[in-house]
């Protein structure tokens, strides 16, 4: 895996930081007027890896690609890749193909001759146009509907149809600008393994961008996670899961308890509850997932664990399991994740304090 830097860099380079990294992304700032939308964001991103670029509308996420496509130009940085400077090539001549949410299909051209499009503009030989638009919709299994038009086939064939018609290129990267957000729940799903299948074979690396947690979880060798135009955090899905270094990070990523407590003489206090922890005195914020939470069915707490009671005032089903909501006493509400359904009224249970992960405060982006 590529490695990771967010701080700023001040100097232009000779070649990426990582030899092992296709594209270097360095210091990158974008302002519209007054208003800026990307903050000093720095990325190395591997030969081969699927990285997600995930974040809420307004975070920044489509700028940052669309400055590698070249369809945008950073107010300020750099963009590198195999050692030369991406950033000052226009789009064309870039190594870099899009996919964009809409597909942007010519509805009056078969699906062979939209993905021929570009090789047929950039007067390659016949023969070879022929090879490689039967080699791409090989790639994407939509051989069988080459002849068709796009308003004959579906929403998730459409979207094959253009990724082939950005891997006839033969692009080193491809970027995906919410490609999948049209598509129905099911077949969004079904889409996203296909994707994460397709791009394993084609061994190239993917930069996906989407607001959909789910989707970058499974799909995404690393997250790069964006608030306000900053990168958050990034990490494995994991890891940024498991090990979310921000409260915002573990609010956004999945379900979390954020407890906020007091730790004196290496004790965390958060209302009735206390647990050893080895972090400096003051106040402190922990991530404790839902599914760290276990019911006390008899007996006593699992040794080393820290047991409460609450009441439960709402579920949820979510098929295989469920979400509970506890008040607890000391006026503080937990969510519980678990495969039982759960009765009214007071409950017993417990975690073990190494899953309370602490985190560091998320202030306010303007």
């Amino acid at each position: 895996m590529s490695s990771i830097t967010t701080s700023a860099t001040a100097s232009a380079l000779d070649s990426p930081r990582d030899p092992a990294s296709l594209l270097s992304i360095r210091s990158i700032a974008k302002s519209f007027g007054s208003h800026t939308v990307l903050r000093n964001i720095s990325l190395e991103i591997g030969q081969a890896e699927f990285l997600t670029v995930l974040g809420e509308s307004g975070s920044g996420k489509t700028t940052l690609l669309r400055i590698v496509a070249g369809f945008e130009n950073a107010t300020s940085g750099e963009v590198w890749m195999h050692g030369q400077r991406l950033d000052r090539q226009p789009p064309y001549k870039r190594r870099v193909n899009t996919v964009f949410q809409n597909y942007a299909l010519f509805p009056h051209l078969t699906v062979e001759e939209n993905v021929a499009y570009g090789l047929r503009v950039a007067k390659h030989p016949a023969d070879e146009i022929r090879t490689r638009v039967h080699e791409a919709l090989a790639k994407v299994k939509m051989t069988a509907h080459a002849k068709k038009k796009p308003a004959k086939i579906s929403g998730g064939q459409q979207q094959r149809v253009a990724l082939a018609r950005a891997l006839v290129n033969r692009p080193q990267l491809l970027l995906l600008d919410e490609p999948l957000s049209a598509l129905d729940a099911n077949l969004r799903r079904q889409m996203q393994v296909e994707l994460k299948s397709l791009q394993r074979e084609v061994g190239i690396a993917f930069v996906f961008v989407t607001h959909d947690q789910e989707e970058a979880m499974v799909m995404s060798d690393r997250i790069a996670l964006l608030r306000s135009g900053e990168l958050e955090q990034v990490a494995s899905p994991r890891e940024i899961y498991s090990r979310p270094a921000t409260a915002y990070a573990a609010q956004f990523i999945g379900h979390t308890n954020l407890l906020k407590a007091l730790v004196r003489g290496g004790i965390a206090q958060c209302g009735s509850l206390s647990w050893p922890v080895d972090l400096p005195d003051g106040s402190a914020f922990f991530s404790l997932r839902p599914e760290s939470l276990r019911v006390i069915i008899a007996g006593s707490p699992s040794p080393g664990s820290l047991p409460l009671q609450g009441r439960v005032v709402h579920q949820a089903f979510h098929g295989a399991t469920q979400l509970a909501r506890v008040e607890c006493s000391g006026g503080f509400e937990l969510t519980l994740r678990t495969a039982r359904e759960l009765n009214d009224g007071i409950i017993a249970l417990e975690f073990s304090p190494p899953d309370a992960i602490p985190v560091r405060e998320s202030p306010e982006r303007l």
